[in-house]
């Protein structure tokens, strides 16, 4: 498994603080030889060796400074981890929004698989009863639209006066 982006850069950040305060590490930390993957394959490789589970942040960083400070430590192949950083990473406005959609998305498609409606059986008279009135209820919004659509208005101007009269001229049903 690749480490995460933000285990590297924890580590990164932690290995360029002791260089900002220390002219001979951070000399070591140019080593040619050495590099953050081949640092992180050594502190994956160092904490499967140990057995143990869980370590102290400064634990970690001490196994990284080792890697650097020793010549003699050559690259390990990649090993299998699952790694927890608990660091409170920053995240930008537009990061934060997207997460939360993303959770919103999660959380809303957990719930619709979690939602299941019963299934009712008919017997054939009430289903031929609930297909009458599907049927009537069709008709009757079909005939509401035609009826809305093609409404005939006429508008007569009564003698003298500016009266206008509306009535329908025949009707549908």
């Amino acid at each position: 498994m690749k480490p995460t982006d933000n285990f590297k850069k924890v580590i990164q950040q932690h290995l360029e603080g002791i260089a900002a305060n220390d002219v001979l590490f951070a000399e070591t930390l140019k080593k040619p030889n050495k590099s953050l993957d081949e640092c992180i394959n050594y502190i994956f490789d160092t904490v499967k060796k140990s057995g143990c589970n869980g370590f102290e942040d400064q634990e970690i960083f001490a196994m990284a400074v080792h890697y650097y400070d020793e010549d003699d430590i050559k690259a390990t192949s990649k090993i299998q981890a699952k790694v927890i950083v608990n660091h409170a990473v920053q995240l930008s406005q537009e990061d934060l929004e997207d997460a939360k959609k993303q959770a919103m998305e999660r959380v809303i498609e957990e719930a619709k698989k979690d939602i299941k409606l019963p299934k009712i059986k008919l017997n054939e008279k009430d289903m031929a009863e609930a297909k009458t009135i599907a049927m009537n209820l069709a008709i009757s919004e079909a005939q509401k639209k035609i009826f809305e659509k093609k409404k005939p208005v006429s508008k007569q101007i009564m003698g003298n006066t500016d009266e206008v009269e509306e009535s329908t001229q025949g009707s549908l049903f």
